[in-house]
């Protein structure tokens, strides 16, 4: 089940690119009540809504691959920082 996975999470606008992941598990060791591996070695949401934004967005940020992006309440890109 490729493509794309998202969910808003406490104004968190957030995209699992699962074409892009490959299941290294960084943002599952971070939060793993928000994230898994599923079947396929590939993240998936689990609750993200159960922890702290700070942490959340720490998980998402660790991909290694930049699989996980999020964007604020007011549409910009946070994660992975886009450089200027």
């Amino acid at each position: 089940m490729a493509g794309f996975h998202e969910r808003v999470v406490a104004g968190l606008r957030i995209r699992i690119d699962r074409d892009l992941c490959v299941g290294f598990g960084d943002c599952v060791e971070r939060a793993p009540e928000a994230f898994n591996l599923d079947d396929e070695g590939l993240a998936v949401f689990v609750e993200p809504e159960r922890i702290k934004r700070a942490a959340l967005l720490a998980a998402c940020d660790a991909c290694p691959v930049d699989a996980i992006t999020v964007w604020d309440d007011a549409g910009v890109q946070i994660v992975p920082v886009v450089d200027k």
